[in-house]
């Protein structure tokens, strides 16, 4: 301890996940910091290697300085997750002033051999890679312990300067998290992982998700690369889901519960693409749950020539999977500026938008289109758009599919 009410796991013994664990039971009572630095051991190792989730209470603040923390090959969890949800807590209760802070080089690492990766319906082994395949006992499919940073029901927190590499599903996800702010995050998976010298298939490997309930969140600077969606908001709520099991998403959900709502959600500077082709920004609310008063100010697509983004931002869906088109009303307030797309559309809009504005949006992709209405002009309404153009078209590409309503 160096300061006051300020811990560091390396004046604690035992494993990695124990002494991270006793400085975070020091810290806690006083509402105190834990800093974790470079690991300081007799083997030589600088890398933290933890077996299990760090859980962070409420009124903490969490400090990675210049370090390394990575999974360990008998992990199946999360990288962190607050405290007040897992497995067999079926009322989440609501925690506040929890604050993670990368300093200077602070990453988040997978494990070398994962026990499990990608969402709860990827077969492990059969669609997304495991060591658990097969194994009697183990889940086979992946769950939210393949989060990197899962918090639920959160409320004043913080999220910045971490470099998260190699995640076993979504790097960072939030449930029903409100008043963040989430800044300087950079992403690093491309679906695909050398194993042993064996290429394997990873999936689901979003950057950033938003889930069901957030609102009141600021989002400044996601750079880098995903296997998935680099940002996603996704408010999918089909049916009613009890917490704590692994089922569901950790915090469970009520059907058509206007808590699930997510609003007012504030995001810039967006610099990045994905290595599988699917999303840069994934907009998906399925029918009964609203998204609205969102604002996206400053999207540029990185991805190389080899490298063609089915769209760099996509509203809503057609699939029947995801409840089909969202009426009118559900998916508005959105304010789209200044977009840079190489995808095959810059904007493409699968649902419902109306009470919006798009403005400032160019697509670089002579074969692509800037505005792609897939579900149909009657799905969008009282939309303003300006200043959007497509780069000089090659011979046969399709016309522009952007309309003002």
């Amino acid at each position: 301890m160096h300061e006051r009410n300020v811990f560091d796991p390396n004046d604690f013994q035992g494993s990695d996940s124990e002494r991270i664990a006793q400085a975070l039971a020091a810290a806690a009572p006083r509402h105190g910091t834990v800093r974790i630095t470079r690991r300081d051991a007799a083997d030589g190792r600088a890398v933290w290697l933890i077996d299990e989730a760090i859980l962070l209470p409420g009124n903490l603040t969490l400090i990675i300085d210049n370090c390394t923390i990575q999974l360990s090959d008998r992990a199946r969890d999360n990288f962190i997750r607050s405290a007040n949800c897992g497995i067999g807590i079926a009322d989440v209760e609501p925690i506040e002033n929890l604050h993670i802070l990368g300093v200077g080089n602070a990453v988040l690492l997978g494990a070398e051999h994962p026990r499990a990766t990608g969402d709860a319906v990827k077969t492990l082994g059969v669609r997304s890679y495991g060591t658990d395949a097969g194994k009697p006992g183990e889940r086979q499919t992946g769950d939210w312990r393949n989060m990197g940073i899962l918090l639920a029901r959160v409320h004043n927190f913080t999220i910045e300067n971490l470099l998260i590499k190699e995640a076993h599903c979504w790097a960072v996800s939030l449930e029903k998290c409100t008043r963040g702010v989430i800044r300087n995050l950079a992403f690093h998976a491309t679906q695909t992982r050398l194993i042993d010298g064996v290429p394997q298939t990873i999936l689901n490997q979003d950057g950033l998700d938003l889930r069901a309930g957030c609102r009141d969140i600021l989002i400044d600077t996601l750079t880098g690369v995903t296997g998935d969606d680099l940002l996603a908001l996704t408010g999918i709520c089909l049916r009613d889901s009890p917490a704590g099991t692994l089922d569901h998403g950790v915090s469970g959900g009520r059907f058509r519960d206007p808590a699930n709502d997510i609003q007012n959600i504030i995001i810039r500077n967006v610099i990045g693409y994905s290595a599988a082709g699917h999303h840069i920004v994934r907009f998906l609310n399925t029918a009964g749950l609203g998204m609205r008063n969102i604002v996206l100010d400053g999207l540029i697509d990185t991805s190389p020539e080899t490298v063609t983004d089915h769209a760099a931002i996509r509203i809503g869906d057609t699939q029947p999977a995801w409840g089909g088109v969202t009426p009118l009303g559900d998916t508005s307030g959105f304010q789209i500026r200044n977009v840079f797309s190489k995808a095959r559309s810059a904007i493409l809009v699968g649902g419902s938008l109306c009470d919006s504005v798009i403005d400032g949006v160019f697509n670089a992709n002579p074969e692509g289109v800037a505005l792609n209405l897939v579900s149909g002009a009657e799905y969008f309404q009282q939309v303003d758009v300006a200043h959007v153009r497509d780069v000089a078209r090659k011979p046969g590409a399709a016309e522009v599919a952007h309309t003002k309503a």
